[in-house]
């Protein structure tokens, strides 16, 4: 059953509904932006659009549903038509937007919708929850990966968080926008089938407890893997746990630590592993890290090789919610395009469909963003970020394979001023906005002012 339609806000369809009986469906645009970036945010990776794609253009109401609409209280002055309206439902529109993985900052528009005003109404909701949650896990994940490999150094980060997600379709989506951010894998099974990302785990402490002691365990466990075991060596004493793994297997892979002083076991153990000819063995390391922790320990030179990352990063713990907003900024009726903003204290608009142009220094640097009226032109020095990613209903370009994004926020990245990586520091980036996008703001606050409307 597709139960996509019904991911949509009560008031969504009551105001579609009027719409419908008043009769009227203009042709309008809506963008949806992140009013404000978190104190503990310079930049975000947008991500999300693959699956606002694939909703828009799969997008239709089942009978059942309708039947169920119909029956609610909300709708028992609705005419039979508004029901019909909803059957034949399909996205007819355009959808405009950034390239998923693109960097982005405050009030730019990350997705603008063209279409009657019915279809832009009724899409809201799914739209906000898919960009403003990828884009919050995909943030941090980046910050994550950049802190893994400070000094220099690559280090691997793999997404261990399904289990502390804030529910199954979250655990899956949050291991896909942390690794379009640059996490080697996840161990979300689901996420590997459905998005072809490295599936990546060793054994729960559970492995260990389950046998008579830990070095039946591990011989057990190593009889299976062979030289690519990976030993969990904490679940009673780290260096009897090494000391159990270098029993029983003559190669293996990595030891995994988590728990206790990361960074002193660490130390202890890399040394045991050195004094034993194991020097190709890898450590990883996890318990409820983070870029802050994960930083610290590059910073002191600790021996680790790879992290594992779960709560912090699939919920972006210290910054857990985006101020994602879905503003109607035109409206198209019989050729005349009128200019919509809001006003509103702390929540001011900006009118009109935009695109936002990227301006770079000689060094391949941002310098600046400039965000512009739609059919404002500031190539070349400028780059245009907003594309096509639907027109007329149809998606323009095939999906691209989730390995080639992540390659793409990998060069974003690079382009990144150095001064915006800072982990605890919030730093501005200077956005300007084109001249005639002002005159027209002023204009329609004046008239808003003088109490004409806008009209």
């Amino acid at each position: 059953m597709n139960e996509q339609a019904l991911i949509v806000d009560l008031y969504e369809l009551t105001m579609a509904a009027g719409y419908f009986e008043q009769n009227y469906n203009p042709t309008v645009t809506f963008e949806l932006f992140i009013r404000d970036l978190p104190v503990q945010r310079n930049y975000l990776i947008s991500a999300g659009q693959a699956q606002v794609v694939d909703y828009l253009t799969q997008l239709h109401f089942t009978t059942q549903q309708v039947e169920y609409l119909r029956a609610l209280p909300n709708f028992r002055h609705i005419s039979a038509g508004f029901f019909d309206y909803l059957r034949d439902f399909r996205f007819t529109g355009n959808l405009y937007g950034l390239p998923e993985g693109s960097v982005t900052f405050a009030n730019e528009p990350i997705l603008q919708v063209q279409a009657p005003l019915i279809q832009a109404q009724i899409v809201e909701t799914f739209l906000l929850a898919s960009i403003n949650f990828q884009t919050m896990v995909a943030s941090k994940a980046a910050r994550v990966v950049y802190a893994a490999t400070l000094d220099g150094k690559e280090r691997g980060v793999m997404e261990f968080g399904s289990r502390r997600a804030h529910g199954p379709q979250a655990s899956e989506l949050a291991a896909r926008a942390a690794y379009l951010a640059g996490f080697i894998g996840t161990s979300n099974m689901l996420a590997g089938y459905k998005y072809n990302i490295p599936v990546l785990g060793t054994t729960a402490h559970s492995w260990t407890m389950a046998f008579e002691n830990e070095r039946q365990a591990f011989q057990n466990y190593y009889d299976i893997f062979k030289d690519e075991a990976v030993f969990l060596i904490d679940t009673y004493d780290t260096v009897q746990g090494l000391e159990n793994a270098m029993r029983v297997a003559p190669r293996f892979k990595a030891v995994r630590i988590d728990s206790g002083d990361l960074a002193a076991e660490a130390v202890k153990i890399r040394r045991l592993l050195n004094e034993n000819h194991h020097q190709e063995v890898q450590i990883i390391l996890s318990s409820d890290l983070n870029e802050y922790k994960i930083s610290d320990l590059v910073k002191r030179g600790i021996p680790v090789d790879s992290f594992g990352v779960g709560t912090q990063v699939v919920t972006s713990f210290d910054a857990p919610t985006l101020q994602g907003v879905y503003k109607m900024v035109e409206i198209k009726e019989k050729g005349v395009t009128e200019y919509r903003a809001k006003f509103s204290r702390n929540k001011a608009t900006l009118p009109g469909r935009k695109q936002v142009w990227r301006f770079f220094d000689s060094d391949g640097k941002m310098l600046y963003d400039l965000i512009a009226l739609a059919n404002e032109n500031f190539a070349p020095a400028g780059k245009a970020l907003s594309t096509e990613l639907i027109i007329n209903g149809r998606p323009v370009v095939g999906k691209k394979p989730l390995k080639l994004i992540r390659s793409q926020v990998k060069k974003n990245l690079k382009t990144l001023p150095n001064a915006l990586f800072a982990l605890a520091q919030k730093l501005p980036y200077k956005i300007e906005y084109s001249k005639q996008l002002q005159t027209i703001l002023k204009s329609l606050r004046e008239k808003v002012n003088n109490g004409n409307g806008v009209h």
